[in-house]
């Protein structure tokens, strides 16, 4: 008979349960407005288009690559490469789109960016004094990758601009100090899930060099860096990369759709053996993915090659109207934000909350603790969802935070929402304030 005891340790790490939670929540209150999920909105998906991309992708094959209906076939239909066989188009979108100008040998065509990060990790961290640096709070995508992997991590504080690199440059150091190798830096620079908050152009020439000098890698991580609300697009640290220090992570859920369940890795870092022998670092990723997936559904590589063939090789400007839409509901939140929490009432007084340039999600801060029970009476009560900050730290943080996505709902139904959520938090908020003293006359 099992027991836990013979499982991974990692099965009874609470992390891993907080996405079960999540969707238990939102399946117990399906009439709930909910600002949980940062999916994309799906008044952009037309089921038929998909055979649009299907046949504009095969004459791609047949026009530009010189393919017969035989191979044509079996490339759709069978096995296919490991690293994938959109590469050269992928290619062509990176420069298009983000400046990045990279061979197509060094992409790996991933099963979403989650494979890719998997990857990533298990190539890289090889010895028990690898560590891997995070700011905090973090996707709990990568952190619980780092627990299934036995992967140790060091979280980095973030700032109201980012990451805060002085922090890092220190821990870096100490690190050191205690024996132990900083192996690569996780990063969302574009509108970080969960935090919103971007790194501004200047600390990212500052990170670059201090990765240079601390000799440690920067994975990037980008499916938001599209959807910017204020001002220009900031370079990604890719496309200012000069010194092949930055493996870069894309995926297809936001600026397509997350059902493709494709993303990419690209690995253009240069790997010497014993022997003197150098090969990419995307040949180490693909020699990983042989044995993880085989390979990526070629079909959804096909329909995404369809609609970079249609789109003149980006998707940049075939996300306009998405960029508008997220811009929109972005302002809709914090102006509904700004309405029902009002600095004039002594119980709003203390909550407050960041004004993210781009991007899905923003964080509240509470003056009570934002925990599973209040989400549970929100839900219950108000009918209204939200994510608890709490599970995007290591340890302690963000107990008194929740977290804001505004993609996947409508300008009306965040209006209702928030309102919803306001009367929750008033309520809380007063129910907990301590009783006024009474003076003895």
């Amino acid at each position: 008979m099992l027991t836990t005891d013979l499982l991974h340790a990692s099965l009874g790490d609470p992390l891993l349960d907080v996405m079960n939670f999540l969707n238990e929540i939102a399946i117990r209150y399906p009439e709930a407005i909910s600002f949980a999920p940062g999916r994309p909105n799906e008044k952009f998906y037309d089921p038929q288009q998909i055979a649009t991309y299907l046949e504009a992708y095969q004459r791609y094959l047949r026009e530009e690559r010189g393919f017969n209906d035989a191979r044509i076939t079996s490339l759709l239909f069978q096995y296919g490469r490991t690293n994938g066989h959109i590469g050269e188009l992928l290619a062509r979108m990176l420069e298009k789109d983000e400046g990045i100008r990279v061979a197509p040998e060094s992409i790996v065509v991933t099963v979403g960016c989650q494979e890719a990060t998997f990857i990533t990790l298990r190539a890289l961290f090889s010895k028990p004094t690898d560590v891997l640096l995070v700011g905090m709070p973090c996707y709990i995508g990568v952190t619980g990758a780092a627990r299934l992997l036995d992967i140790e991590v060091a979280p980095v504080p973030e700032r109201a601009d980012g990451l805060d690199l002085d922090a890092l440059e220190a821990r870096v150091r100490e690190l050191r100090a205690q024996g132990k190798q900083p192996r690569a830096l996780y990063l969302v620079a574009d509108f970080a899930n969960p935090s919103g908050r971007s790194l501004p152009e200047p600390a990212r020439h500052r990170l670059l060099e201090l990765a240079a000098r601390e000799q440690f890698l920067i994975i990037e991580d980008n499916p938001y860096g599209f959807f910017s609300r204020e001002g220009s697009r900031k370079p990604t640290l890719k496309a200012l990369d000069d010194r092949q220090q930055v493996i870069y992570l894309g995926s297809f859920s936001k600026s397509a759709f997350p059902g493709l369940r494709l993303g990419y890795a690209v690995a253009d870092q240069r790997v010497t053996d014993a022997a003197g022998q150098h090969q990419l670092l995307a040949d180490a990723f693909s020699k990983i993915k042989s044995l993880l997936t085989v390979n990526t559904s070629a079909l959804s590589q096909a329909v995404v090659g369809g609609m970079l063939v249609l789109n003149e090789g980006g998707l940049l400007e075939a996300n306009q109207e998405a960029i508008r839409f997220y811009k929109t509901n972005m302002d809709a939140t914090l102006q509904a934000l700004e309405r029902h929490f009002p600095k004039s009432e002594a119980w709003a007084r203390d909550v407050t909350w960041n004004v993210p340039d781009g991007g899905f999600f923003l964080v509240m801060k509470l003056p009570i603790e934002a925990d599973e029970a209040l989400l549970e009476e929100s839900a219950r009560n108000f009918h209204v969802l939200w994510t608890p900050m709490r599970y995007f730290y290591l340890g302690t943080g963000g107990e008194h935070e929740l977290r804001l996505s505004c993609s996947y709902l409508t300008p009306e139904r965040i209006e209702e929402g928030v309102a919803r959520l306001a009367r929750h938090l008033q309520k809380t908020i007063l129910e907990r304030q301590p009783a006024p003293q009474v003076r003895a006359g």
